[in-house]
């Protein structure tokens, strides 16, 4: 009986040890330690305790991996994720290119440093801001 408390207890610690770290995972942890200590209060020889909590902290893992809770996020490039940037896929004019493919433009009220994306041709007329870099616009021309 004693070994149960002893489960249930650090199980609890491991549920508040959760709350801080804000995953799942440790959460899966406390539910074998929880299966642990159910073992225990059905008498069950020490080793085998063990097992039961490795077993069902393992399974509750793999399941969780597999859930939506559990997938990997991507990393999305901020310097061309419109959710990110709301200055991806606005308009500037550009007058003048320099034989480089850069350029300066006034846009939201300032001169910024302007670069044509790869594949595209420096003349004058109406970008869409494709990427931001510091303070480097990438552009390329407006598709009619």
């Amino acid at each position: 009986m004693e070994q149960a408390w002893l489960w249930f207890g650090i199980a609890g610690l491991t549920v508040l040890l959760e709350l801080a770290s804000g995953t799942f995972y440790l959460l899966m942890v406390a539910l074998g330690m929880t299966a642990g200590g159910v073992a225990a209060l059905l008498r069950v020889d020490w080793p085998l305790q063990w097992v039961a909590a490795a077993a069902v902290a393992g399974v509750a893992v793999w399941i969780l991996r597999r859930s939506r809770f559990g997938q990997r996020r991507i990393k999305v490039d901020a310097a061309a994720d419109p959710n990110t940037n709301l200055d991806i896929g606005q308009r500037l004019h550009v007058d003048v290119w320099n034989p480089d493919g850069q350029a300066r433009a006034m846009y939201r009220g300032a001169e910024w440093d302007v670069e044509l994306l790869p594949g595209e041709s420096p003349s004058a007329g109406w970008f869409v801001i494709c990427e931001v870099r510091g303070s480097r616009l990438y552009v390329a021309h407006v598709k009619a």
